[in-house]
């Protein structure tokens, strides 16, 4: 049976993409790999990323997104979990969040990993996690 590697990347929808690419940029130290236009003129994307491409995140605008913020209980995307090496990785997530006043939750230390909950601009669920 053919196996998965890992998360390339993760792509989201952003009704205003002028404020989400600075903060996802500040906030998750990425930088800005690309600009993708979609087929048929319907919007573009810019793709954050590490200067490796080993992980990316793309942020898409459409010309018919009515702006409203994301919701986990509709249909598609609950949530982001972004793997983190260990709990100090995880501290100093916390640590970095803190410092740039972004709203989160505290760590929390469950059986078997450990997880720390944010959010961005139009409200999608983020979350650092640390495995053990």
């Amino acid at each position: 049976m053919p196996t998965i590697a890992g998360i390339h990347h993760v792509s989201i929808t952003v009704p205003d993409i002028d404020q989400s690419v600075p903060w996802y940029s500040e906030v998750l130290g990425l930088e800005k790999l690309m600009d993708e236009k979609h087929p048929n003129d319907d919007g573009y994307a810019v793709v954050l990323g590490t200067p490796d491409w080993r992980f990316c995140v793309g942020l898409h605008t459409h010309p018919t997104n009515e702006g409203e913020g994301f919701h986990e209980t509709r249909t598609g995307l609950d949530h982001v979990g972004f793997l983190v090496s260990g709990h100090a990785e995880l501290e100093a997530w916390d640590a970095r969040l803190t410092e740039l006043g972004v709203e989160h939750s505290p760590i929390a230390d469950r059986e078997g990993y450990a997880v720390l909950v944010f959010r961005d601009p139009d409200n999608t669920q983020l979350e650092f996690i640390c495995l053990g």
